[in-house]
């Protein structure tokens, strides 16, 4: 799959991190990562201000963020996040699953069905502080328990979410380095 472990160590691939039992049957795994030249406290605001209509998604804004462009600094008014509040993602929204600054936040796709909906997404973000800074982890986990939903998570849902995520990753390392504090 496109990207499904960018930059990724071995070790990150295949261990555990925050929220993986929240989507334990998932077909899609996807674990990305990057290294970030600034301490996990100075990353994790970026985190937090995340979501349509808020900072946005630092991806591709045309996509998600209707050409919104999103957030260059960080906005008090959207740290504020506390377990259990809703992210808007657009036409999808998800729920806080878990929120430890600075190591780590997961959301998961907010379902009026609950965790036993059709479809079951997670996304996981792991601060872990570096010699020379943070390496920031993201993992996807999905499972669509729907007609072909095995086929739309592969060929769909795993390749775009790769080239988003990507470009998230990258311009969450852009924005930090630029508003890096002394």
């Amino acid at each position: 799959m496109i990207l499904q472990h960018w930059g990724a160590t071995r070790d990150e691939i295949d261990g555990p991190m925050p929220g993986d039992h929240l989507c334990p049957d998932a077909r899609l795994v996807a674990t990305r990562a990057i290294s970030l030249a600034v301490p996990p406290e100075e990353v994790f605001p970026w985190l937090v201000q995340m979501g349509f209509g808020r900072a946005g998604w630092y991806s591709y804004d045309l996509l998600d963020n209707l050409g919104r462009r999103s957030a260059r600094r960080i906005n008090p008014e959207w740290q504020g996040l506390v377990e259990g509040d809703v992210v808007p993602g657009g036409p999808i929204s998800f729920r806080v699953a878990t929120l430890r600054a600075p190591q780590a936040l997961v959301l998961e796709l907010a379902s009026r069905k609950g965790a036993t909906g059709r479809v079951r997404f997670t996304l996981a973000y792991l601060l872990a502080e570096e010699a020379d800074g943070t390496r920031l982890v993201s993992r996807v986990r999905a499972r669509m328990n729907i007609p072909a939903g095995s086929v739309l998570e592969h060929l769909v849902l795993g390749p775009v979410d790769g080239i988003m995520v990507r470009r998230q990753l990258l311009n969450i390392r852009r924005r930090t380095a630029a508003t890096r504090v002394s």
